[in-house]
């Protein structure tokens, strides 16, 4: 380990800068569609990219585990992520590594390196926040290890981690370049945890994909293109407490926002012999449209207040228990971004397929945990088994040039 770590603060980091990807003005003029994809989402910003932007057609989420030699190579690891993240993002061609060097890319791309609409987003959990580092008086009061809920049957080796980090893009190869290229630069300062990929269906036939069960996921999103929305429900709040705690939220939050990753299997054999009908009434929406029962079209706002005891929408229902749309359960609302996973079959032969259910949120305990406890024992848990995830804290965006993922927390 000692080797590898020498080899990480020696090689891999200045690889980071000197012998990796260069930007596009090393590999000549960009293609339009390469400039499209810039300046649609630059690097830099007060928040990272992949919370508010549409989803991609692919994904893979990783936890680590930690194994930097102290805070100064932690450090040196997000330095490099950064490097890493900027130079992958913006595409453009490999560096000269020299005759007797490895390559400085994997070649899976080719020669010239595509930013592909990639997009990278970094998360600490609260593990990270031990006493290794020197960092518990600066976690984040939300940020907690995530808890076993009813009707979870957590497995340990698919819970928690030190650090996330998705990356997502529309081409499969796009993302495995990227999670390789990150392997390889980081090597000795963190090591996998757990991984599983992930895509996301194409509106069939239009509007908000699908998941697993057949059904539309994450119509009822909170609007992106609000920034006062996004500022009470997804952004940290600086010097404010949250619920059921009274340390106020660090300054260095600002940008960022808590990550809540859960891994769903969904029991697909079973999910497919249940009628039609009764899957609609533990949705509370017609499986075809996307429409609330009481509805035509997916965007419509169910009319609970004309249904109270539940004759057309179930009480009982998903959407009804989520969002119940009323003034007292509106700052409980959070952002969804959901993808499909398919591993094959398990010991026993059955299908291994599911979601990745990822949400950010201003306050977990307010908001992700809220809705939880509201759907304990909800029908739908006979067809579902949330095995795994974790509790994260999505780092603030990159600024600028001289700035560095989680360059707040460390200084």
């Amino acid at each position: 380990m000692m080797t590898d770590r020498r080899s990480f603060l020696r090689g891999a980091l200045a690889a980071g800068v000197a012998g990796a990807v260069a930007g596009p003005s090393a590999a000549g003029a960009a293609s339009p569609a390469r400039a499209t994809e810039a300046a649609t989402r630059p690097f830099h910003g007060e928040h990272q990219a992949g919370i508010l932007e549409r989803t991609r057609r692919r994904t893979v989420v990783v936890s680590f585990d930690a194994t930097a030699a102290g805070r100064s190579e932690l450090t040196e690891l997000f330095r490099t992520l950064t490097d890493r993240a900027r130079a992958l993002t913006g595409g453009g061609a490999p560096g000269d590594t020299g005759i007797a060097a490895p390559p400085a890319d994997s070649g899976v791309l080719g020669p010239d390196v595509p930013g592909a609409g990639l997009l990278v987003t970094v998360g600490v959990g609260a593990s990270l926040f031990d006493d290794r580092y020197g960092l518990a008086g600066r976690r984040p009061p939300g940020l907690t290890q995530m808890p076993m809920f009813p009707n979870d049957a957590l497995e340990s080796a698919w819970c928690h981690g030190d650090l996330s980090l998705q990356l997502s893009a529309d081409d499969d190869d796009t993302v495995v370049h990227a999670l390789r290229d990150v392997a390889r630069h980081t090597r000795g300062a963190m090591q996998v945890r757990w991984r599983m990929n992930g895509f996301s269906s194409p509106p069939r036939p239009s509007g908000t994909p699908r998941n697993l069960m057949g059904f539309k996921d994450g119509i009822s999103n909170p609007d992106v293109a609000d920034p006062r929305a996004m500022s009470r429900l997804v952004w940290a709040a600086p010097g404010t407490t949250g619920k059921g705690r009274n340390a106020p939220e660090p300054a260095w939050t600002a940008g960022g926002s808590y990550l809540v990753i859960r891994l769903i299997r969904m029991l697909v054999e079973f999910w497919d012999r249940v009628g039609l009908d009764e899957q609609e009434q533990m949705f509370g929406r017609s499986r075809d449209t996307g429409a609330p029962l009481d509805g035509n079209h997916e965007l419509d706002e169910p009319r609970y207040a004309a249904d109270p005891i539940g004759k057309v929408i179930p009480l009982t229902s998903h959407i009804r228990l989520s969002n119940p749309r009323t003034p007292q359960t509106a700052d409980s609302r959070i952002l969804r971004r959901g993808f499909n996973y398919d591993r094959g079959v398990d010991a026993v032969g059955d299908l291994d397929m599911g979601l990745i259910f990822t949400c950010y949120q201003q306050d977990v305990a307010r908001q992700f945990e809220t809705v939880q406890h509201r759907l304990k024992d909800e029908p739908l848990t006979d067809y579902i088994r949330p095995f795994g995830g974790g509790y994260f804290f999505a780092l603030p965006g990159v600024r600028d040039s001289t700035d560095f993922f989680a360059r707040a927390l460390l200084s």
